[in-house]
């Protein structure tokens, strides 16, 4: 018999989730409400940009990939992937709202099957959520008990943008929190199948939950580390950051990824499981200072790059500044949490005249500002008759950018985030942040 799994949720997560499993031969159903995003889905088009995805889309729909609104499709499903977004509150609490809902019609059509289901929740949810919210929904809606009628597991998932193909495919560990039944047994056959080379860490719902946080929580911990260390190599004649990040990455005990320091970290995970973290420590008794700390540097981060901008323009207002990069990292155009969009925010209620580029990104880029600045769709048209360039996010079209494009600058100021032209030799007056005066 051919294995069901049903994927509630479409979009970065789940997307990648449904089109990985039925590339590899299972028969899928992606399940989202919106009924717009699951036609543009059903023709191969993904509603984002992702490398890799929508080819594996299109390999996943040869094979019998079904898209839909249905949810009563997950009636003969053996596992259903809630992967249903937990935004943020201006609490910094997450939202439960569309996880709320989603388990609410889950219940209802575990109570008219005799299948034996398991329900794997992927969303991001604070310790607890399992145990206090989500269990109770599906118990009260399917008259059901969980453990003896149906599996229920939280299963977090640890993708990055624009590797979201390659981490499905291709996971560090494997994380279930549950109860030890014939379901848990179950699931760990499914993803000792699926994921063969990936350690397999079985948990309860609560340390599983916690584990998505803390895997967070110390990457934005390494990249204020070394955003820190940078800020201190400014003030230190021909010290250089990318040397020391080179260095202490060899260690190790701490490992080379997350110490390229920049403006900040941002994007849909990381500054959202911070605040959400931060508020349930707080809640749960405990100060969470590290945290607050980390949160805190990153923050300065952006003041320290206006400082920079206002000392050598001498003031902002009305100058033409050019941001170049609004997708919080390089090969998406994500722009959620992006420092560059917290960057613009600031630099207009200073009165400055923006204008960005960005190669993916320039669309969501608009659905913000509108016309309150400029967009371009070309580095010399962004670059003309630019007071300062400011460079946000390491594209590798920005690495082929040459004296002939810097000419076209007004004034030829350029403010490198990222250090991109820190070992070029360009005509124009440069600073890099951790690269020492």
């Amino acid at each position: 018999m051919i294995m069901k799994i049903a994927v509630i949720g479409l979009g970065f997560v789940g997307l990648s989730l449904a089109a990985v499993l039925a590339s590899k031969g299972y028969k899928t159903f992606g399940i989202d409400i919106d009924n717009e995003k699951c036609q543009i889905i059903s023709k191969g088009h993904s509603t984002f940009f992702e490398p890799e995805l929508e080819k594996t889309l299109r390999k996943g729909l040869k094979n019998d990939l079904i898209i839909s609104n249905d949810f009563s499709l997950i009636k003969n499903c053996d596992f259903v992937f809630v992967t249903v977004g937990t935004p943020q509150k201006s609490s910094g609490a997450i939202e439960l709202s569309m996880i709320k809902n989603s388990v609410t019609k889950i219940g209802k059509i575990l109570h008219s099957t005799k299948k034996d289901q398991i329900i794997l929740i992927k969303s991001t949810v604070i310790p607890g959520t399992m145990r206090d919210i989500i269990l109770p929904i599906l118990e009260k809606n399917s008259k059901k008990k969980a453990g003896k009628d149906f599996g229920l597991i939280s299963n977090p998932e640890f993708l990055q943008e624009t590797t979201a193909i390659r981490d499905t495919k291709f996971p560090h560990a494997v994380v279930l929190g549950g109860y030890d039944t014939k379901y848990m047994k179950k699931a760990k056959r499914f993803f000792s199948k699926l994921h063969p080379n990936a350690p397999i860490i079985i948990t309860n719902h609560q340390t599983a939950e916690m584990v998505k946080y803390a895997n967070n929580s110390f990457l934005a911990t390494k990249i204020s580390f070394i955003n820190q260390l940078s800020n201190i190599c400014q003030n230190i004649p021909e010290a250089n950051i990318d040397d020391i990040s080179k260095t202490i990455g060899l260690d190790p005990r701490i490992g080379k990824l997350f110490l390229n320091a920049g403006p900040g970290y941002g994007g849909s995970c990381l500054p959202k499981d911070m605040k959400a973290l931060i508020n349930f420590a707080s809640s749960v008794g405990v100060k969470p200072i590290l945290l607050n700390a980390v949160e805190e540097i990153n923050e300065k981060q952006l003041q320290e790059i206006i400082k920079l901008l206002e000392k050598k323009l001498n003031g902002i207002s009305s100058k033409r500044i050019t941001v170049m990069g609004t997708s919080f990292k390089p090969n998406t155009d994500d722009i959620r949490d992006s420092i560059s969009v917290e960057l613009i925010k600031k630099l207009l209620m200073k009165k400055s005249k923006i204008t960005v580029y960005d190669p993916k990104a320039l669309e969501n880029t608009k659905k913000i500002f509108g016309d309150k600045i400029c967009y371009e769709n070309t580095v010399i048209d962004a670059l003309s008759k630019s007071q300062c360039a400011i460079f946000m996010t390491h594209w590798k079209e920005f690495e082929k950018i040459d004296n002939k494009a810097i000419r076209y600058m007004k004034r030829k100021l350029i403010i490198d985030c990222r250090r991109i032209f820190a070992e070029e030799k360009i005509d124009a007056e440069y600073y890099a942040l951790g690269i020492g005066q």
